[in-house]
């Protein structure tokens, strides 16, 4: 991987290059104006619900146990709801669990789609996570929420760094495979997940 030397001492930091090409390369599939690559989906969740300011999230009983959680995190209501979801799930009124989802212009308008790369999903990346959004401001300030409120393209040292961020960010080692897995993802066929590839999260003892 490329490295450059920041100007400051001996430090030296990334080439994010990987990572922009893999953002558009996303952002173009699923048919979003902008992604937002990060470390995994329930980041890129836990991300939009922090910028959306949220108090409260609505959560299938059947979903990945990661999602709940991130209310006692959080610290906002859950509410549970009985939902044959297929392929994604509204969490508020504009953030969207698609974790499972791998469908060619599946973008919904004025949201927030949270995808997953998890190993098992579609685009197996081991990890891995994505925000589509058509908020130009919304991606400016996710982005900088997922590289700890830093920009990615100058040595962060060096930047003026003025709002809360968080270690969320996709590294271009995953940016990288992503590229390379893409075009025969694109090509294959996706499994179609259901509820019941997850158990009844309000029967765990931590919900109760």
């Amino acid at each position: 991987m490329k490295m450059k030397r920041s100007g400051i001492g001996s430090e030296e930091y990334m080439s994010f290059k990987p990572i922009k090409d893999f953002e558009d390369e996303i952002a173009n599939f699923f048919g979003a104006p902008y992604a937002i690559a990060t470390d995994c989906c329930t980041h890129a969740v836990e991300l939009s619900l922090r910028y959306r300011n949220a108090k409260k999230i609505e959560v299938p009983k059947h979903t990945y146990i990661s999602i709940p959680m991130l209310s006692i995190k959080l610290g906002i209501e859950l509410e549970w709801k009985d939902e044959n979801w297929l392929d994604y799930y509204y969490l508020t009124d504009d953030i969207i669990d698609a974790a499972v989802l791998w469908k060619k212009d599946s973008y919904i308008p004025n949201t927030f789609m949270c995808v997953s790369f998890q190993f098992k999903k579609h685009l197996s990346l081991g990890r891995g996570g994505v925000i589509l959004t058509d908020d130009k401001e919304a991606a400016y300030e996710l982005k900088k929420m997922s590289y700890d409120g830093r920009l990615p393209d100058s040595p962060w040292a060096t930047q003026n760094i003025n709002s809360m961020g968080y270690h969320y960010y996709m590294t271009p080692e995953t940016a990288n495979l992503g590229l390379q897995k893409l075009p025969e993802a694109i090509k294959n066929k996706p499994k179609q997940w259901t509820v019941y590839d997850w158990p009844d999260l309000t029967k765990m003892e931590i919900f109760k």
